[in-house]
């Protein structure tokens, strides 16, 4: 740990280094909290601990905010100093002539080639969205821009050649923002290199010898700057906050060309004489203490003085408005803080699903089954030009689709990745297995409504209220005890709780004390703190004299419960018992004695709890409940009736179905990982003994375990023995599918022991369980799996606050499909925590949905796909609720209009095939129209055929609404037919068959107007 005494009383004698060293970000920080009180402005590098030759597309987001500081440190004219961890020097500084910046002003003249070429020498990536830093994309009259260091995205709308406007935009929704800007500066993605000098490094980077999926530079740029860069620690004045031998030694034995010899020596900063670090617990008391001193208050802003409780009367205050936390004092002086640790951001949802349907992926729709899909294709239909779907059947059927109607189509998902049997065109087996489906379905729906009916019919157990009048004195005395012992629970955690963790704990707590029986779902990835939650509800109902218990699937999962709960619960006086397969008969008598007899308070357990009788229980956690069997589900069922009820899922649940769902059960979510998380930085690479090796053995050097994937029952002892000849003294532990459910939960428990270094595995690494000391993982065949299984396997390390490493393997990187080279570089580039690219998100929302319904409909979940399933869970609940809604039909549009999204417009077909999605899923005609304005936005004005075509989605909107189900047109005639049969057709006359006659007459009738 720093000292920030020592560093200020050096700043007082007037030292001014260039640079100064320090261990990791967390004391880089609280460096640059020093200097800013000095008047010097700090430039932060980031802890990049990368070796020589390393692969830097894993290290993005790092290389990313290293460059984009040294060009601020560069273009900065103030009192300035550059703050870096020590590892970060092993990386070659470019020099200060390679950071330019140049200006795009309201008005200017933009020669598109030149500006063009200017980019993609300054490192930027062309592509049809732009999503993060360092991308551009150019769309006729529109250029969409991410300088990096930019808080947002830039559009630039030009008329010609000149910039008509200038916007800021929101990545996630691609929609403008904000008010017109005068004019925006943009910074190399990389560094300001003309043509020769780019040229010249892409060269060298492609006759790089080091390993690389795609040999870039990207990938090496920063490796090969030769004359391009310096020393850093040649090239400035720098000091040494602290004594860091052990870390200088550390890459002095790397021996990089970029680090100096040995002896090369660095002061360090001396000890302070006058100033002392302070640890603050109430700055007002501290000041009380020391009356006479003069205090300076360091704050983030004005707002945070005036919210605090400082005696603003009696002291000399001096203010400093700036970032970060320093506390210190002196004998005449105090310098406290009241700013508090930065908070981690939310994790975003993916809002745009990009990639949603590739050419070649499985479909289902849902009149005629399974079938491929293979692009749009445009076709001329009774002189009308239109865009249809194609999808292909058995025995080469085809099958085209309106794009007017892409919401009768899904994606084909089932567990673990099942192919599907492709459907036959026209036979009645696909109706008949619907229907078979939708019958199961209502009995799934009827047995969720009832009992959330029984549920809400009975008087719930109050667990504190602060209404008036609620409860007698002497309960009402109690649930103020338990309030004030709750708060002293939450901060006895150790660590800061997220917004979202204290989020869920209130809402859960405020429906615990509202006297109705609470029925809620918490969904949360993994380590994202949801027993956190679960612990504050059983706290809560066991102070107020209850009992609680925690169930959940796996022996190992309870058994990890069972140790957090203890450590939380036993020093505020709360008994905690365990109950699975490994307790003794015995242990087994007493526990469920201390359970019946209320001598013990929280119970955790496997199945083997359901039986149990408690004296008077009141709160029940079920973790993971769609792992429990039916008979099992059957008894919670039972059990949960008269009790409040905690559900924890790990994958996020639909939108759509939480909706459906959510008359009958509560919901929460946690998207904000813990501060102590890391992210995990992952690799593609091409299958090599060596690669493996170093892997393996690095992350044992660091006394942690590896999970090793290789999806193949068949060749996995095979691949143990080849591992065995690579580290001959690794302990393997092999676990698949056809090894017996107790034996695995042993062999996992054992792992989790540290009697093994290697877990290999076919992908059925536990997904809910939590092991800290596992942080490599590797997965080999990695091209064989889906982008949704590959973001989960990753997710298993980097859990216990210790960086982890996640190795894609793949055969041949040479044959791979331009599809798969696509996925696994967007996973390379997206390690962030919670990045999960939005493909991934999606897959895994939708298998959500497979947890509340629970895997016994496996097999018709695997004939109809997920999405389409999902979709019929959905009526039913509506339809057995009371809430049916009319878009159960559809309406069929056969207008002979010329309207389809314009590829001149929107030449991508991906970003074209979005739209369509989103425009067919429309509920509103003014959400229609929200999507033309994002299109004018995002693409330029709409040309005839594309506002047609959204004329024609409004039109099927409208008639949804109005109960018709067919809207055609033969010359200058337009028919309505209705759901309701009783009603006649309507034909109208338009003025003529011109298109916009015709869809002005539709318009017209379903607006109401006839």
């Amino acid at each position: 740990m720093i000292s920030q005494a020592n560093l200020y009383e050096y700043y007082e004698q007037e030292k001014r280094p260039e640079l100064i060293l320090c261990r990791n970000d967390k004391e880089a920080e609280e460096i640059a909290a020093v200097t800013r009180l000095h008047g010097v402005e700090p430039f932060v590098l980031p802890d990049m601990r990368v070796s020589l030759g390393e692969d830097l597309r894993t290290y993005g987001e790092e290389v990313r905010t290293f460059l984009g500081v040294l060009g601020q440190y560069h273009g900065s004219g103030s009192a300035k100093v550059l703050i870096a961890p020590v590892r970060t020097m092993l990386i070659p500084f470019p020099k200060a002539t390679y950071f330019g910046h140049a200006h795009i002003r309201f008005g200017d003249t933009i020669t598109r080639d030149v500006f063009q070429d200017r980019l993609y020498h300054w490192g930027y990536h062309f592509g049809d969205i732009v999503a993060q830093e360092g991308e551009v994309s150019l769309r006729g009259d529109i250029i969409d821009i991410f300088p990096t260091g930019a808080a947002y995205p830039y559009r630039l709308s030009l008329f010609d050649d000149e910039v008509e406007s200038i916007h800021r935009f929101d990545p996630a929704t691609q929609k403008r923002q904000g008010d017109e800007l005068d004019e925006l500066e943009y910074t190399p993605a990389f560094l300001a290199l003309n043509a020769e000098q780019y040229n010249s490094l892409k060269r060298r980077c492609e006759q790089s010898p080091y390993e690389s999926f795609v040999k870039d530079i990207d990938a090496f740029g920063l490796w090969y700057l030769e004359e391009l860069g310096v020393n850093a620690l040649r090239a400035f004045e720098a000091v040494l906050v602290d004594n860091l031998d052990r870390e200088l030694e550390e890459i002095y034995a790397l021996q990089t060309p970029w680090v100096p010899r040995k002896d090369f020596l660095l002061p360090v900063v001396p000890q302070a004489k006058i100033w002392r670090d302070l640890e603050v617990a109430d700055p007002v008391k501290l000041m009380e203490a020391h009356p006479d001193k003069a205090v300076t208050v360091v704050a983030r802003s004005e707002s945070i003085v005036r919210g605090s409780t400082l005696a603003l009367g009696e002291h000399t205050l001096t203010f400093a408005y700036q970032e970060g936390i320093v506390n210190l004092m002196s004998p005449d002086r105090l310098i406290l803080s009241l700013n508090k640790p930065l908070k981690r951001k939310k994790v975003k949802k993916a809002s745009m699903v990009l990639d949603e349907l590739s050419q070649g992926d499985y479909v289902v729709h849902e009149d005629h089954g399974v079938g491929i899909f293979r692009g749009i294709e445009k076709r001329e239909v009774l002189g009308a030009t239109r865009d249809f779907v194609v999808i292909a059947y058995q025995g080469d059927d085809t099958l085209l689709i309106p794009v007017s109607s892409l919401d009768t189509i899904d994606r084909y998902i089932a567990e673990g990745g099942v192919l599907p049997v492709l459907d036959r065109m026209g036979k009645a087996s696909f109706k008949r297995l619907k229907a078979k489906v939708r019958d199961k379905l209502f009995a799934i729906a009827s047995q969720i409504i009832n009992l959330s009916a029984q549920r809400h019919l009975k008087q719930g157990i109050r667990l504190g209220s602060r209404e008036q009048g609620a409860g007698s004195k002497h309960e009402r005395e109690l649930w103020q005890k338990v309030e004030v012992e709750h708060q002293e629970f939450l901060i006895t955690a150790g660590f800061e709780h997220t917004e979202d963790q204290l989020e869920a704990i209130a809402t859960m707590l405020s429906e615990m004390q509202s006297g109705r029986m609470m029925d809620r779902l918490l969904s949360a990835d993994v380590g994202f703190g949801k027993t956190e939650v679960a612990m504050n509800g059983i706290f809560v109902a066991v102070k107020n004299g209850y009992q609680a218990m925690i169930i959940a699937p796996t022996t190992l999962l309870s058994s990890q419960h069972y140790k957090s709960l203890k450590e939380r619960l036993y020093d505020f006086g709360i008994t905690v018992g365990k109950l699975d397969r490994f307790t003794t008969a015995k242990e087994k008598r007493a526990l469920l004695a201390g359970l019946s007899g209320g001598t013990i308070d929280v119970v955790v357990g496997t199945h083997a709890l359901l039986g149990a009788k408690f004296k008077n229980l009141a709160f029940v956690v079920i973790d993971e409940e769609h792992k429990f069997g039916v008979k099992q589900k059957e008894a919670l069922k039972e059990m949960a009736i008269d009790i409040h009820v905690l559900s924890m899922s790990a994958t996020p649940i639909p939108r759509s179905l939480n909706l459906a769902l959510s008359q009958l059960k509560t919901f929460s979510e946690i998207l904000t990982p813990p501060l102590e998380r890391v992210g995990v930085r992952t690799f593609v690479k091409s299958y090599d003994p060596k690669v493996i090796k170093e892997a393996m053995a690095r992350e044992i050097r660091r006394g942690g375990q590896i999970f090793y994937v290789y999806n193949s029952i068949a060749g996995i002892e095979a691949k143990r023995d080849a591992l065995l000849e690579i580290l001959p003294k690794l302990r393997i532990a092999v676990l698949h599918s056809k090894i017996p459910a107790a034996k695995t939960e042993e062999e996992m428990m054992r792992f989790e022991d540290g009697e093994y270094d290697v877990l290999l595995s076919t992908s059925i690494v536990e997904s809910g369980i939590h092991m800290p000391h596992a942080n490599t993982m590797i997965v080999d065949g990695a091209d064989r799996f889906g982008m949704a299984d590959l973001h989960q396997l990753r997710g298993r390390v980097g859990r216990g606050g210790k960086e982890g490493f996640c190795f894609f393997i793949v055969e041949d990187k040479e044959h791979l499909t331009e599809d798969a080279q696509r996925r696994l570089l967007a996973l390379e580039s997206h390690s962030e925590l919670g990045s999960g690219a939005t493909l991934a998100y999606h897959d895994l929302q939708i298998r959500g949905g497979g947890n509340i319904i629970g895997e016994a409909q496996s097999g018709h979940i695997k004939q109809i796909g997920y999405s389409l399933y999902l979709r019929m869970l959905e009526d039913a609940i509506r339809e057995l609720s009371g809430q049916s809604k009319e878009a159960a039909h559809q309406v069929e549009m056969k207008l002979s209009i010329t309207a389809y999204l314009s590829d001149e417009l929107i030449s991508e077909d991906r970003l074209r095939l979005e739209l369509y999605r989103r425009l067919s899923l429309c509920e509103t005609i003014g959400e229609v129209y929200a999507i033309e304005e994002e299109i004018a936005d995002r693409f330029g004005k709409p040309d005839t055929v594309t506002r047609q075509f959204i004329d024609m989605m409004a039109i099927k909107v409208l008639a949804l609404e109005k109960g018709i189900t067919k809207v055609s047109s033969y010359e200058n005639r337009v028919f309505f037919e209705f759901r309701d049969t009783k009603k006649e057709k309507i034909i109208l006359t338009s003025r003529s068959r011109d298109d916009d006659d015709i869809i002005a007459t539709a318009m017209a009738f379903v607006r109401g107007g006839e």
